[in-house]
């Protein structure tokens, strides 16, 4: 049974306006969250991210319900509340060479947990641009630009941030150049499909993606549509109800992520009326694994993928089967 996951609050913008240009100040494009009417409680949700603390069989989806964007869907920040990992993976961890190290100091004041929040929203904001538009950057741009006087707080500021990149959004913020700690964003568990348009500032629907095939992965590898939809109201997310950040679930689920090959979606043999079952698609099949997932997973409980055994057997055979395929077709 894994431990119960450690909470942590993240206020996010879950939507990318465009950005203003601005020289020498990247922290200038970085937009403040909009304000929206108190109705919506300041238009936040919150989430956890897989597992209940109690029951290990279970995949608990977020809790709350963000509003439907008004006409540009640029105003919907949010509390993302989701259990978090420690430590993060070695390559993109600010406790090991991440750009955090050398700021954590023994004696520094404690700052409000709001002011924290916003840093770590700005951290957050910084590095979606930054993925969106495909660039690197380094330790010392996101202290300067973004962590400004709060240098002294950057481990934790660092920490969130990231994590709250991987588990929301699905993207990892790896270190490719330990000399000038430089980093690179990229989509996590080898998935190569983002959901993102070109042309809107959509935001990376990754996250979600991983969220499903665990779904699938720990509920036997085909679950029953209403099972998904059972988790994803949890969210907030509604089908037939736009979602600021991934639009109309139901259209994202069975059809793009099935015409992407992540997903499979059939009908259940003999149902009437017809029901419909969730699979992973061959595209999943080919880019992650069932380990990759365990493991994602035994992160966010802060274990270890033995302490699911009956799933890490199962991942066992699947890596098993995955190199004989593998090993076959090379020959």
């Amino acid at each position: 049974m894994p431990r119960a996951p450690k909470r942590q609050r993240y206020m996010l913008e879950e939507d990318l306006p465009p950005q203003k240009e601005a020289q020498g100040h990247v922290d200038a494009q970085i937009p403040e969250a909009e304000e929206e009417d108190s109705s919506s409680s300041s238009s936040t949700c919150s989430s956890s991210f897989p597992f209940t603390p109690s029951t290990p069989e279970e995949v608990c989806a977020a809790a709350g319900t963000p509003s439907p964007p008004q006409s540009p869907p640029s105003a919907c920040p949010s509390t993302t509340s989701i259990a978090t990992a420690t430590p993060l993976s070695q390559s993109s961890s600010p406790k090991e060479e991440g750009p955090s190290t050398s700021q954590a100091l023994p004696h520094t004041e404690v700052l409000p947990r709001y002011l924290i929040d916003d840093k770590v929203a700005d951290l957050v904001r910084f590095l979606l641009l930054k993925y969106r538009r495909k660039e690197l950057t380094t330790k010392e741009e996101m202290l300067s630009s973004v962590i400004k006087e709060y240098q002294n707080h950057s481990a934790v500021i660092f920490s969130e941030a990231f994590e709250c990149m991987q588990l929301v959004y699905g993207i990892d913020v790896k270190e490719v150049d330990p000399t000038n700690h430089s980093y690179v964003l990229v989509t996590k568990l080898g998935l190569t499909y983002d959901g993102m348009a070109s042309n809107d500032h959509s935001m990376p629907k990754t996250g979600l993606l991983i969220f499903i095939l665990s779904i699938i992965f720990v509920e036997g590898n085909c679950v029953p549509e209403e099972k998904i939809w059972e988790a994803l109201n949890v969210m907030g997310l509604h089908a037939g109800r736009e979602h600021c950040m991934y639009g109309e679930p139901r259209e994202l689920i069975t059809k793009e992520w099935v015409q992407e090959q992540y997903l499979e979606y059939r009908q259940v043999p003999n149902s009437d009326p017809a029901c419909y079952e969730v699979l992973w698609g061959p595209r999943a099949h080919a880019e992650t694994s069932k380990m990759k997932i365990l493991e994602f997973l035994a992160q966010i409980n802060e274990t270890d993928p033995r302490s699911f055994p009956r799933w890490y057997e199962e991942a066992l055979r699947d890596e098993e089967q995955r190199n004989q395929a593998w090993g076959s077709h090379s020959e």
